[in-house]
This record gives structure tokens, C-alpha cells and sequence, in this order.
């Protein structure tokens, strides 16, 4: 997920097509891309801690970046696109796919 000029009008769009696509609650999955830094994983990780979520990680060829899946049951679009704000705003250096 990239965030373009306009945040506010790339959540509308992803809430409508998320919306249009699954039936609530829904399996959600979540990928960043993050520094390898231990720290940062973590952050990621807590933010979805006590929700039941599988969450992988692979590093970079050269490991500088780490991949970061997270599967975890929403309740609905807005809660998953609450979840990419708070990880944006807690976790520096992060890139939302």
C-alpha cells in the first residue's frame, strides 16, 4: 500500500473496495516492510498483540529490510484501516503493501 498525495482519500478507496470484497469479520492480511531492526518488529508485533494473529517474517537477500505478514481476524474495514494508521504513526520507517 502506498500513500499517495492524499492518505484520506487512499483509506476511502481501500475501505470501499475492502467493503466490496469479503464479508465481516474477515481474515485480514497485513504487510510491511520494515528496517531489520529488532525494535521496529517488535513495535509491529505489539500493535497486534492479544488478537489472535499469525505473523511472519522473512529478512532482505542482504538483510536489510525484514518482511513482516500478519494474518488476524477484523471486524470490519475500518478497524483494518486503523490498524495501517497505527502502525504508520508508531513505527518509523515502515512501507505499508
Amino acid at each position: 500500500m502506498s500513500e499517495a498525495k492524499d492518505p484520506e482519500e487512499f483509506y476511502r478507496k481501500l475501505k470501499s473496495q475492502l467493503q466490496d470484497t469479503a464479508i465481516w469479520p474477515s481474515i485480514y492480511l497485513y504487510k510491511f516492510i520494515v528496517p531489520t531492526e529488532r525494535e521496529k518488529i517488535v513495535q509491529v508485533e505489539n500493535i497486534f498483540d492479544n488478537m489472535g494473529a499469525v505473523i511472519n517474517t522473512r529478512q532482505s537477500k542482504k538483510g536489510n529490510y525484514t518482511s513482516v505478514s500478519v494474518n488476524v481476524k477484523m471486524r470490519n474495514p475500518d478497524a483494518v484501516i486503523e490498524k495501517y494508521k497505527e502502525v504508520g504513526e508508531k513505527v518509523e520507517g515502515v512501507i505499508s503493501l
